[in-house]
C-alpha cells in the first residue's frame, strides 16, 4: 500500500542538484518539476510534470495507478485544494496529498491504495531523495550518500522500539546509527503506523487536534530551519523521499497487519535527522548541571514555536570530554509544534532553576534579532506545503517573546504567561491568550472590518479540518478576502472570515462576558489580575474520543479547549490584532514583575550554576 509507483523514464529526467541562485526555483530548466503524490492511506506516487499537466491529467494518471477512480478525490498542497487545472504553485520535489472528499468518505469506500500488481513495481528514482535543494540540507546529503552505501552491502535499518509511532535508525557502513528516519504515513494513528496505534487517515486531527496526522515531519523540519546559527542545537533535519524493505505496511486504515511475511519494497514521504551520539537524555539526569545558556537557547526556540511537547524524554544529554561535569544539550522531537491554533504548551524546563536566570546580553541580542515577517517567509520558501495557520502562531509567539524579553522578564515568567492553569473542571486561559482575546475584542469595538474587499480570492485553501472537535476553531461558511499583509504570502490563505459570528459556541460567548470588564486601555488594564479572577467553567466535553472499531479505539485522546482563533481573521483584521495585541503588552509584563517580586519563590540571580 506505500510502495512507490513511478512513470517511465523521461529524457531529459534531472537526477543532480540544483543552483539556488535560480531566478525561479519552481522549475527545471526543461519545463518539468517532479512532485510526490501521497494518498491519505500513506501510498506515495512519484509524478514528473511537464508544462502541459494539469490537476485532470495528474488525477488520470494517479488513477491508472492506483487502479481507483480519483474524480471525487482533491489534490491538496498544504492549505492550497489545486482546482481549475492550476498547478503553478507547486514547487519542484513537492509533496502532495490526495483526499477523498469529504462528502464521498463512508465505512464502505475504499481507501486509495494500488493494487498488488501495482506493489510489485519498482521505484525508479534513488533510495534516499531530500525533498529540496536548499543548501540548508547540504550536511545531511552526505549522511544520506552513505546509508545508500550501507544498504548495497545489507546494513539494515533497526526500528525504534520507544515512542508511539514509526521510527527507524539508519546506519552507516560501520554499523554505526547516523539518522533517524520517521514516515509520514507511520506516526501516531496514521494509517502504517507499526505499534496499532492507528485509526485515522493523513490529513485529519491527530495526537494534538492543531496537528494533523502525517504533518509533524514538516515540524520537524521547521524547528531545524528555524534554529538559526544552529543556536538552540538542534540536529539538521531534512523532508525526504525514502524507499527501503523495513517500513511497515498495513493492510488498511484501521492498521490490521498482514501475517505475510514477505518483505515490501516501500517507498515513505518522512523527516530525516542526523543522529547525535549522546550519554542519555534529561529524563535520566539531575536537571541541575545543566548550563544555563543551554536551557535559554532550548527555551527560547520553544517557544518560538509553541512546543506542546518538551519534556525531558525529547532533551538529549551529552557529556564533554575533558570537562568534568559538563554537558551539551541537544532538542529533538519537534513533531508537535506550530500547532494550527493556540494550544496549551508544555515547557519542562520552567520548573528548572535555570529558567529563572535573566537572559544574557547575547540571547538578548539573538532574541532582538529575529524577524517574524522574515521567518514566515523562509518557511513558505522552504516548506511550502506549511499552513497559514501555524505561521500565524510563530509570527505571535515570536512578537511575545520578543517585547516580553526587551521588557526583562526571564524564561519562567515568559513561559508562565503561555502556560494556562487548570481548575476543577476546566481550564483558564494563559495570560498569553487572554490579550490575545482582548485584542479581538478591541478590534470588533472598533468595527475594523466595516468595508469589505472588491477582490474574491478565486483559490480554494483547505482550511477547515473535517473534525467535529474543531468545528470551533474553523468555520466551514467563509468567503475569501484578499489584502495586503507583511506576513502573508499574497495567496490570502488565511483569508477565511466567518459569515455568522452570531453562530458563535456558547464558550466563547461565555468568554465574550467575562472580558467585557477588561479595560480597552493598555495603559489602564490590569490584565494579569483578570486573569485570575476570570474562571471558566468549561469542563472538557467529550474528554475521551474513540478512534475506530480497531483495537487503538481503546486509545483515548483528550481534547483540547480551544479560547482563541487566529486564523478566523482576514489579513486586514490580523494586522491590526497584532498591533493591539503589541498595546496589550506592557500593562501585561509589569503586572506579571509584581506578582514576582510579591509572592514568587523561586530560585533567581544570586544562585550560581
Amino acid at each position: 500500500m506505500a510502495m512507490a509507483v513511478f512513470k517511465s523514464p523521461i529524457k531529459g529526467e534531472f537526477h543532480g542538484p540544483r543552483k539556488m541562485e535560480t531566478k525561479d526555483y519552481r522549475r527545471h530548466s526543461s519545463g518539468r518539476r517532479r512532485v510526490f503524490v501521497q494518498t491519505e492511506t500513506g501510498c506515495v506516487l512519484g509524478v514528473e510534470l511537464d508544462r502541459s499537466d494539469n490537476v485532470h491529467t495528474v488525477k488520470k494518471r494517479l488513477q491508472i495507478a492506483f487502479n481507483f477512480p480519483t474524480e471525487e478525490s482533491s489534490l491538496t498542497f498544504g492549505d492550497m485544494v489545486l482546482k481549475n487545472d492550476d498547478l503553478s504553485a507547486v514547487r519542484n520535489d513537492s509533496p502532495l496529498l490526495l483526499k477523498r472528499n469529504l462528502m464521498h468518505r463512508s465505512s464502505s469506500t475504499p481507501c486509495l491504495s494500488p493494487t498488488g500488481n501495482d506493489l510489485q513495481r519498482k521505484d525508479l528514482s534513488g533510495p534516499i531523495e531530500i525533498l529540496s535543494h536548499s543548501r540548508c540540507f547540504l550536511s545531511l546529503k552526505q549522511t544520506a550518500s552513505d546509508i545508500v552505501e550501507a544498504m548495497k552491502t545489507g546494513v539494515e535499518p533497526i526500528l525504534v522500539n520507544g515512542g508511539m509511532g514509526g521510527a527507524y535508525y539508519f546506519r552507516n557502513e560501520k554499523g554505526q546509527s547516523v539518522a533517524i528516519v520517521k514516515p509520514t504515513d507511520e506516526e501516531p494513528f496514521a494509517p502504517n503506523n507499526p505499534k496499532g496505534f492507528t485509526g485515522k487517515s493523513l490529513g485529519e486531527p491527530g495526537l494534538k487536534p492543531s496537528v494533523r496526522v502525517g504533518e509533524t515531519g514538516y515540524r520537524e523540519v521547521a524547528a531545524y530551519l528555524l534554529d538559526y546559527d544552529h543556536f538552540a542545537n538542534v540536529p539538521p533535519t531534512a523532508l525526504v523521499k525514502i524507499t527501503h524493505t523495513v517500513f511497515n505496511v498495513n493492510d488498511g486504515v484501521n492498521g490490521n497487519r498482514s501475517r505475510e511475511k514477505k518483505k515490501l519494497v516501500s517507498s515513505k514521504i518522512a523527516s530525516f535527522q542526523k543522529f547525535v551520539a549522546h550519554d542519555f537524555d534529561a529524563s535520566d539526569h539531575g536537571t541541575s548541571s545543566f548550563p544555563v545558556a543551554s536551557v535559554h537557547r532550548i527555551g527560547i526556540l520553544d517557544i518560538r514555536i509553541l512546543n506542546t511537547d518538551r519534556h525531558g524524554g525529547n532533551l538529549l544529554v551529552k557529556k564533554l570530554d575533558g570537562r568534568f561535569g559538563q554537558v551539551e544539550l541537544i532538542p529533538i522531537d519537534h513533531g508537535l509544534c506550530l500547532p494550527e491554533t493556540l494550544e496549551d504548551p508544555y515547557f519542562e524546563w520552567i520548573h528548572w532553576p535555570q529558567a529563572s536566570i535573566p537572559f544574557s546580553e547575547e540571547e538578548l541580542d539573538y532574541i532582538g534579532s529575529l524577524d517574524p515577517v522574515k521567518d514566515c517567509e523562509m518557511l513558505r520558501r522552504e516548506l511550502p506545503m506549511i499552513r497559514e495557520a501555524c505561521l500565524r502562531v510563530l509570527a505571535l509567539c515570536t512578537v511575545f517573546l520578543k517585547e516580553a524579553a526587551a521588557y526583562g522578564l526571564c524564561l519562567a515568567e515568559i513561559g508562565e504567561m503561555m502556560t494556562r492553569e487548570f481548575h476543577a473542571g476546566g481550564e483558564v486561559p494563559s495570560v498569553l491568550e487572554m490579550l490575545c482575546i482582548e485584542a479581538k475584542r478591541l478590534i470588533a469595538e472598533g468595527d475594523v472590518l466595516s468595508f469589505k474587499s472588491d477582490i474574491e480570492g478565486e483559490t480554494e485553501f483547505q482550511f477547515d479540518l473535517d473534525y467535529s472537535d474543531l468545528d470551533p476553531v474553523y468555520s466551514s461558511k467563509t468567503q475569501t478576502l484578499i489584502v495586503k499583509n507583511p506576513f502573508s504570502n499574497g495567496r490570502s490563505s488565511l483569508g477565511k472570515l466567518e459569515e455568522g459570528e452570531e453562530d458563535e459556541t456558547e464558550e466563547e460567548a461565555g468568554l465574550t462576558l467575562s472580558l467585557s470588564k477588561l479595560s480597552t486601555s493598555a495603559k489602564d488594564s490590569n490584565l494579569s489580575n483578570k486573569v485570575g479572577s476570570v474562571y471558566l467553567d468549561t469542563p472538557r466535553d467529550e474528554t475521551e474520543k474513540t478512534l475506530s472499531s480497531h483495537k487503538s479505539a481503546n486509545v483515548l485522546l483528550p481534547v483540547s479547549t480551544n479560547f482563541v482563533k487566529l486564523a478566523d481573521m482576514i489579513e486586514v483584521e490580523w494586522v491590526v490584532f497584532l498591533e493591539k495585541f503589541q498595546e496589550l503588552l506592557d500593562s501585561a509584563f509589569a503586572e506579571r514583575r509584581t506578582m514576582t517580586l510579591r509572592s514568587r519563590q523561586r530560585l533567581g540571580t544570586s544562585c550560581q550554576f
